[in-house]
Formats: C-alpha cells, structure tokens, sequence
C-alpha cells in the first residue's frame, strides 16, 4: 500500500486491512500456493489460498467499498481478488475500473474482477467499449471477459449490444496472444448460448472465423463452432424457446 494512500485511510481501514492480510495468510497452503503456477497464474506478491476461502473470508467482511479500495493497494493476489466480492458495485467509478484494469497481471485476477464485480456496475458496456482495442494483454482480455460475463449475467439487456460485441469478437480474432484469443473465445460462447437468436448470429461468426486464414481466427471459430452446434446447447436453447 502507497504512503500516500495509506496516510489517508481511517484508522479502522488499515486495521482491517492488516487483520484481513492475517486471515489470508492463516488460509494459505503450499498446495494453493503451488497450483497458481499450476495454472497459469503469474503474482508478484501471493499467499497461496484457495477462492473457496477467499470466498469464505469475504463473507465475514461484507461489502465496503473503503476497505475494497485499501486491500487493492496491497498488491497482494489474493487481496485483490477479495475485492470482486467486498466492493459496492453500484460505487465503483470510471477511474478505478481503469486502473484496475492496468494492473491485471494473470488471468485469474482479469477474469474474477470482470465476473463478480464489474459486470455488476452501471459503466460494464462503456468498458467493454473502451477497452477491446486497448493494446495491453490484460486490459484487452477484460474487454471480452466482461463481455463474456456480461452474456452471462445481464438479463435485462436486449439483443442488439450483444450482437455489436460479436463484432468485437470478429474484429479482435486474430491477436494471437493467448489470454486475448481465450477471452475472445468465451465471449464468443457465452454470446451464442444466452438465446436461440444470438445463437444463430454467433454461428454465423463462428463459421466465418472457422474459415479465415488466420490461424489464432480459425482455432476461435472452430472452438465455437463445435460448442454452439452441440445437441447440448441447441437442445437447452430448444427448451428455453418453448
């Protein structure tokens, strides 16, 4: 945590942080600690606890936006994924999805912040919007993991923006960086499976990629294609309509 910040904080805060930091690292095993290389996930400073008992912890805590903000600045992995579950979406601001989003360093933070927080903000589409062309690997695989989750989670939206991130999806398929072509595919699959509509309409888009010469493109599409033509998916879109 920055000085700076930290000076501003109630004393309360920082006290919880510190108590909050203890708790975590009581939950942390060298199993948990082992499995972040395992998949895939690089952190500077780690404990090494599961998301069950960062779940777990987060419970005991509630939601405080102060306190989300404060265990944020510690850096600690496992302390910003805390957050995801302690922030107050309906006060999470503009800048501090930014910065955030800047300092996304694996794929486990990107994915958790997206689906279990941003999402649930008023400004989740005006990111995806901004950040799909950004250059940064991690603020680009947020663009469509928050589209992903979006697909997901938000049963109010109508068709129409889900079917202009298809054409994010189209347009960001063949960056070959392998957390933004994953991001881009879970986009792509989440969008085909909300409706029997959008699910025609990411097959279409499947089907392109599948046939473009563009290696990254085509593994997208034909990843897709093979999910959103499944009985399992057509059938349970099936259900859904009747």
């Amino acid at each position: 945590m920055s000085p700076s910040r930290s000076s501003k904080e109630p004393a309360e805060i920082r006290e919880q942080v510190q108590r909050t930091l203890a708790a975590l690292e009581r939950k942390s095993t060298k199993r948990d600690h082992d499995n972040l290389a395992r998949f895939g996930i690089t952190a500077a400073r780690a404990y090494g606890v599961s998301i069950a008992n960062v779940q777990l912890i987060a419970k005991s805590l509630g939601r405080n936006h102060a306190l989300a903000l404060a265990l944020w600045d510690t850096g600690w992995y496992e302390a910003r994924l805390l957050t995801s579950f302690v922030d107050e979406p309906e006060r999470v601001t503009s800048a501090q999805m930014d910065r955030w989003s800047r300092d996304f360093d694996n794929w486990g933070i990107c994915d958790t912040v997206c689906f279990h927080l941003f999402d649930r903000t008023p400004l989740a589409w005006k990111k995806v919007a901004l950040w799909h062309g950004k250059r940064d690997e991690f603020v680009r695989r947020a663009a469509f993991a928050l589209l992903a989750s979006l697909a997901l989670h938000d049963k109010r939206t109508g068709d129409e923006p889900f079917e202009k991130g298809l054409a994010l999806v189209e347009r960001a398929a063949t960056d070959e960086r392998n957390f933004v072509k994953k991001g881009v595919s879970w986009a792509l699959r989440l969008i085909g499976r909300r409706n029997p509509a959008l699910n025609i309409e990411a097959v279409k888009v499947a089907r392109r990629l599948s046939s473009s010469p563009d290696p990254t493109a085509r593994w997208i599409g034909r990843g897709a294609l093979k999910e959103l033509t499944s009985p399992a998916v057509v059938g349970r879109l099936r259900r859904a309509r009747a």
